[in-house]
């Protein structure tokens, strides 16, 4: 039976970057009916965190200490810990995908440098972790954060088996193909945001499937969602259709597909939502 892991662990609905506001508030508890009408298909994880020996892989020993020191990090080495154990299990096949609850983000920390509510990269640690264990070599990442993916762009932007696509502000594409930024900007003038955005999706995912990575990642923010703070005008189920999509891409690939949770303020939209998320990826 194809099984969904979720990764989650109590401080993150209590205290983070990420939770300012209290987007996780209703957390774990709005996991319960989902947990009751898909409890075989659905695995829960509390994560635990990640390894520092790990961690200097990529990031600089003094930043490492800066985030430590940083309260709002708090919660970083746990979400960071949950995104590397999924991806090990999602590779040795003790479950089918993932979806990973995070206290701080991971797309806007650099080698030396973090911001934006970001403390450690996650992905790039997932990868690196992977590649060590001779688990996967070849990644896919679709970013549907508000904002560019700097960080996670710095990391891996010489590696030539990653591809990276960013949903921002901007357009352009590296000259082999495997970087590149598409501008959704333009949703904000059309009619119809969702139909905009959601074409710009079906873009990027025909690249991911041409790509046929061994592990695909979608890093999902909801902060595009209309009365979020960085609102492109979208509405909740434009998510649901993405993440159908995403699933629909994994299975022409590899079939194995990770979700990351990113930015995203609303309390009441990651209530109604994320449980919609985790129940897509339970589905057969």
């Amino acid at each position: 039976m194809k099984k969904t892991g979720i990764f989650y662990h109590p401080s993150f609905s209590r205290k983070s970057y990420m939770t300012v506001g209290n987007r996780l508030a209703d957390f774990p508890e709005a996991l319960d009916p989902l947990l009751e009408k898909k409890g075989e298909r659905l695995v829960l994880f509390e994560c635990k965190p990640v390894k520092e020996e790990l961690v200097l892989k990529i990031h600089t020993r003094e930043m490492v200490e800066m985030v430590r020191r940083d309260p709002f990090c708090s919660t970083a080495f746990y979400s960071v810990g949950g995104v590397v154990e999924a991806s090990e299990k999602i590779m040795e096949e003790h479950i089918t995908n993932a979806f990973c609850f995070i206290g701080a983000g991971g797309h806007h920390a650099g080698r030396n440098y973090f911001w934006g509510a970001c403390c450690l990269n996650d992905v790039v640690l997932s990868i690196v972790n992977m590649r060590e264990k001779k688990l996967a070599n070849r990644f896919a990442i679709l970013d549907t954060d508000a904002h560019h993916g700097d960080g996670t762009r710095e990391l891996i932007m010489n590696d030539p088996d990653i591809l990276h696509l960013c949903l921002c502000d901007r357009d352009w594409e590296s000259p082999d193909g495997t970087k590149a930024d598409l501008d959704v900007t333009e949703v904000y003038y059309g009619g119809s945001p969702d139909q905009v955005y959601l074409s710009i999706v079906e873009k990027a995912l025909e690249k991911v499937e041409t790509w046929q990575p061994d592990l695909f990642f979608w890093y999902f923010g909801f902060d595009t969602c209309s009365g979020d703070y960085g609102s492109l005008g979208l509405s909740r189920t434009t998510y649901l259709q993405i993440c159908k999509r995403c699933k629909e891409t994994a299975y022409a690939c590899q079939d194995k597909l990770q979700v990351v949770l990113a930015g995203g303020a609303v309390r009441e939209t990651a209530t109604w939502l994320l449980p919609k998320i985790i129940w897509i990826l339970a589905e057969d």
